[in-house]
């Protein structure tokens, strides 16, 4: 499997509004429960399940069980993984535009 095709999961999940603001309800690092991440949003418990179970595929999210509560978290090395994937990426056209500025200039 290419890394392109690693990626692609992890990509598509961040592709969608709802699941960033998810993400973003658990940056600071604290574990919630379903009701806590479906507080004040437009979205029922069951739809947040399954924006869950998304990212939860991506890797995005670690959960566990607290009682009778789905516990969720984020898994931050996931997304420093997509970050060094940008990175990669970002430097190979880097250095195709400098080559082609060399190539211009020179």
């Amino acid at each position: 499997m290419s890394k392109a095709e690693a990626a692609a999961p992890l990509f598509a999940a961040l592709a969608d509004p709802t699941r960033l603001a998810l993400l973003e309800r658990l940056a600071d690092g604290a574990p919630r429960p379903i009701v806590a991440l479906a507080a004040g949003r437009s979205l029922t418990r069951q739809a947040v399940t399954k924006h869950l179970a998304v990212l939860r595929g991506a890797g995005l999210v670690a959960r566990r069980r607290a009682g009778r509560e789905t516990i969720y978290a984020l898994r931050p090395e996931r997304l420093a993984e997509a970050r060094a994937w940008l990175d990669e990426v970002g430097a190979q056209w880097n250095d195709a535009l400098a080559r082609l500025k060399a190539h211009v200039e020179g």
